[in-house]
């Protein structure tokens, strides 16, 4: 049931801490955090108003995003079965999550923020990112991971933020377990970087279609342990410079942007990603 511009969803107790809110949708649990949206309850009936996000395209991919379950599998099971699935339970150990910050672009395209990591890291540095990191202790959840690391690398304030997905995760060759937290920026004019020079030395976006295109996109093939998988690689070019965007960065745009415009990439795909790979050895999402 669906009153538009307002969204339905079965009511439940839940917990409202500063900057968050717990809601069960259809039978899945969501985590809203920065912009709340306003709450209507009509009995044991409550609604939210998607009108805070302005534009008609947020608001759309919003109610498309909020009713996205991702793949599950029962990785207890999958341990108990395998027992040299024991990379299961190292990356239920080691998590981390990044934000899949998305916004309306001036020619009404969706376009997603990105930044290069900084050259005084030891790990990738000069590589193409999200913001996010590892779960730290008192983060709540996977969404307040994602938040606090984008507000710590480039100053994005989480109230300019509202999450309406978490992804499948994504297991990093680090045996890190990855979640993509996806959130819409309505008022991306307010958005004023401030870089963590230490961590990011650049803070630009792109076009998120262009991770279904084959233009500007090429392929590597790379082994583990044994088994042959891509690497895809996507050149972006702005007034900031030249840019490589690849390999697990890549893997989560182009799971994102499959998602967002309910189509699979034009490119050819003759050999799973590492992320499929992994799948099939581990048999986790």
């Amino acid at each position: 049931m669906f009153l538009c511009p307002h969204v339905f969803l079965t009511h439940r107790p839940f917990h409202t801490h500063i900057g968050y809110c717990s809601f069960l949708f259809l039978g899945y649990n969501y985590e809203f955090a920065g912009i709340l949206p306003s709450l209507f309850m009509d009995g044991d009936e409550m609604y939210f108003s998607l009108e805070n996000l302005g534009s008609q395209t947020l608001r759309g991919l919003a109610k498309k995003l909020l009713v996205y379950e991702p793949p599950s599998v029962n990785e207890e099971a999958a341990i108990k079965d395998d027992p040299s699935s024991h990379r299961v339970k190292l990356c239920r150990e080691r998590k981390a999550a990044v934000l899949v910050c998305l916004f309306e672009g001036d020619e009404g395209e969706l376009r997603v923020i990105l930044t290069k990591r900084s050259m005084k890291l030891s790990s990738h540095p000069g590589e193409v990112a999200f913001p996010g990191g590892k779960l730290e202790e008192g983060d709540a959840d996977d969404t307040a991971t994602a938040l606090r690391e984008a507000m710590e690398e480039i100053g994005l304030d989480p109230n300019l933020v509202q999450v309406v997905a978490n992804l499948e995760p994504f297991i990093s060759q680090h045996q890190l377990r990855v979640v993509p937290v996806v959130g819409l920026i309505s008022r991306i004019a307010d958005f004023k970087p401030v870089l963590n020079t230490e961590e990011v030395d650049a803070v630009f976006d792109v076009p998120l279609e262009m991770f279904l295109k084959e233009e500007n996109h090429r392929c590597e093939e790379k082994e583990w342990m044994g088994w042959a998988y891509a690497v895809h690689l996507f050149d972006f070019e702005s007034e900031q410079g030249v840019f490589l965007i690849w390999g697990f960065t890549a893997n989560i745009l182009i799971r994102t942007a499959s998602i967002v415009y309910q189509r699979i990439p034009s490119f050819p795909q003759h050999l799973p990603n590492f992320q499929q790979l992994q799948r099939t050895f581990n048999s986790v999402p």
